[in-house]
């Protein structure tokens, strides 16, 4: 079946007579190849912490640099070690003085609830830098157990068995 919508056609599974009472499937899914689209389209715009904290702990140049484009005085509360700040109101003024557009940004915000770290790569893309969202924000650095920095110095805390593996570095996905 194809659905029209504000002049697009899009694919879909669902057939005319067929409505599911099943919350889930109310919509139908996306069609093999409008989802591989999707999904491979987050993948280019999103990286997680823990890819994010392997990449920086390999040693050497990750070939990205992390953004932090939260305030001040969270910045102080805990950052990601070597991550620049730069809250995102700062963003068109000072990008151009601390980062090299050849360097692909890796923004952050506060946590899931938040999208500063989504403005932020808005505002750098805008500016012509490649960026991605690091998916999880601050609260997952840190919920993951991985160190961070704080004014006083640096910190970690025991990963939360919700968003990481108790018994190993691998989560397998």
């Amino acid at each position: 079946m194809t659905v029209t919508t504000a002049g697009t056609a899009t694919e879909t599974n669902a057939t005319p007579e067929a409505t599911p009472a099943n919350p889930v499937l109310r919509v139908a899914p996306a069609s093999p190849a409008v989802a591989a689209a999707h999904f491979g389209a987050s993948l280019a715009f999103h990286a997680d912490v823990s890819d994010v904290a392997a990449a920086l702990s390999a040693g050497g140049d990750p070939g990205f640099v992390v953004l932090d484009s939260r305030s001040t005085a969270s910045w102080d509360q805990g950052h990601v070690p070597g991550a620049v700040h730069l809250p995102t109101a700062l963003i068109p003024e000072q990008a151009g003085h601390l980062l090299d557009r050849s360097v692909p940004v890796v923004t952050y915000c506060w946590g899931p609830g938040c999208n500063g770290g989504t403005r932020a790569a808005l505002a750098l893309a805008e500016l012509g830098y490649q960026v991605k969202e690091m998916l999880g924000g601050f609260e997952y650095w840190a919920r993951e157990g991985f160190e961070f920095e704080t004014w006083q110095g640096r910190e970690r805390r025991a990963a939360d068995p919700l968003t990481s593996p108790v018994d190993t570095d691998d989560c397998g996905c």
